[in-house]
């Protein structure tokens, strides 16, 4: 006997991002044409009425409003997230009805920016969750009770899963369809829609938050730019102290304390930062790349790349190098 509908709640809330929304929606549809019958029932949820404005613009007309017309037995709660999420306040009417109905679902979730929401509602707390790369740190530091997988694309943990940034929405629905459908459907519906059934990596390898930014006072910015255009430089602390006619302990203790990091590694996330343009845009072997760049050798490059990046310089331009060209 076929058993009923399980009802997926995405809730969209005024910013959302669209592809939050119709990514994972569009993969449970994919699922049901795959599985031959309705394995999944999915509906927008509002927090008041009207069209939401998405952060493109466009507006999504909601199928239920919280706290007033959702009735059914929620299987999936997944929040969908905002560009804006860890900066706005949060509306209290959607987070307290998230701490009621979610802990009532048989698991519950976000993709993106939505882990704030979950994670105001206390609903977090002691889980290993995800978000995107460029508020995993805000995230951890306003909830710090929560646990935050900075690199990986999709968490679980318990009734809990949490997704990175936008395009993981589709990697988090996806694993959740083979949890409830089996692999064979998961993989059919990846083959589908041109996705991969698991994604290579983390999602640091799309990260820009590694790379070697100037700060501190003007001589210190003066220095971080000439090692960011000459990385394969001799950049000792002794030589950088001369060149700002400092001793190289004086000069180490000022770089720290202004630029938050020691110069050995700022130097480092430079020259992985050039290695990363030269991936993309050139095609010189992995030893002509670490020479350029200030590696002693090639495995120096690999050991150092994969730190920063979480994937090796191999498997980076195969995947970057297309996409710059």
């Amino acid at each position: 006997m076929r058993r009923k509908p399980k009802t997926i709640v995405m809730v969209a809330l005024p910013g959302v991002q669209l592809l939050d929304v119709s990514g994972p929606l569009d993969v449970f549809a994919e699922a049901n044409a795959q599985a031959g019958h309705e394995a999944y029932r999915f509906l927008v949820a509002a927090g008041e009425p009207g069209p939401v404005r998405s952060s493109s613009g466009v507006r999504i007309m909601p199928d239920r409003i919280i706290d007033r017309d959702i009735e059914e037995e929620i299987d999936t709660l997944l929040v969908a997230g905002c560009p804006n999420a860890a900066t706005v306040p949060m509306d209290g009417r959607v987070v307290d009805w998230l701490r009621r109905r979610a802990p009532a679902a048989r698991r519950y979730g976000s993709v993106c920016s939505g882990a704030f929401f979950l994670a105001a509602a206390g609903l977090l707390d002691g889980r290993r969750v995800t978000t995107h790369w460029a508020v995993a740190d805000e995230l951890a530091r306003q909830f710090p009770e929560v646990s935050v997988q900075e690199d990986a694309i999709q968490v679980s943990d318990g009734a809990v899963r949490t997704a990175a940034g936008v395009t993981a929405g589709l990697d988090l629905a996806l694993a959740l369809v083979e949890e409830d459908l089996g692999r064979d459907i998961a993989m059919r519906v990846a083959s589908q829609l041109v996705m991969f059934f698991k994604r290579p990596g983390g999602q640091m390898q799309f990260s820009r938050k590694g790379e070697a930014v100037p700060a501190g006072r003007a001589a210190l910015q003066e220095i971080q730019r000439w090692v960011a255009a000459n990385p394969a430089c001799d950049h000792s602390v002794g030589n950088l102290a001369r060149r700002m006619d400092l001793s190289p302990r004086h000069f180490a203790r000022l770089f720290r304390n202004e630029v938050g990091i020691t110069p050995a590694a700022w130097v480092e996330e430079a020259r992985v930062s050039a290695a990363r343009r030269l991936l993309e845009q050139h095609n010189e072997a992995p030893k002509q790349v670490a020479a350029r760049c200030g590696f002693a050798d090639a495995d120096t490059l690999r050991r150092a790349f994969a730190r920063h990046v979480g994937v090796t310089p191999a498997e980076y331009r195969k995947r970057f190098a297309i996409i710059a060209a």
